[in-house]
């Protein structure tokens, strides 16, 4: 069965995914990136950006296939288009609803930020889940020192 983990209390949902980000990539992971339309480019900007000397190597799931077998991380919008390309250990969801597909990953990591409409919208995802029976996993980040993105690359 597929793990879902919520890391509650992000400062900023932008910067703490690309150092989760950064952490899969160094534990090999591969991951798929659900973004919302609208904040498609920001986050494909601030993987180049986000770190002095750094960037977290990626691509979009429109890219041409020698690029994306090549990528440990695919942002994508929606999970409409899975193929055999597409990572299958770590889904990241930056949404406001649940991916369907989500159950085709090991691992659904949900990101979740201070605003209010963002933990309003986590709430919905953590009851859908918990009534499909899923077990979930919560990172209270407001209680955890500033490495604890660690969590995803380590499997907790």
């Amino acid at each position: 069965m597929t793990e879902v983990a919520f890391h509650f209390n992000a400062p900023d949902k932008w910067a703490y995914a690309c150092r989760l980000l950064r952490k899969a990539v160094a534990a090999r992971a591969n991951v798929l990136v659900v973004v919302p339309v609208a904040q498609i480019d920001v986050l494909d900007d601030l993987l180049w950006t986000f770190a002095p000397l750094e960037f977290v190597a990626h691509c979009r799931q429109d890219s041409p296939p020698d690029v994306r077998r090549s990528s440990p991380v695919q942002l994508a919008t929606t999970l409409d288009s899975l193929d055999a390309l597409a990572p299958r250990d770590v889904l990241l969801n930056l949404t406001d609803a649940v991916c369907n597909g989500f159950d085709l990953f090991k691992r659904v990591i949900e990101v979740v930020s201070l605003d209010e409409a963002d933990r309003q919208y986590s709430r919905q995802r953590w009851k859908h889940y918990a009534e499909l029976g899923i077990t979930l996993v919560r990172h209270d980040l407001k209680f955890k020192p500033a490495d604890s993105e660690s969590a995803l690359a380590m499997g907790t």
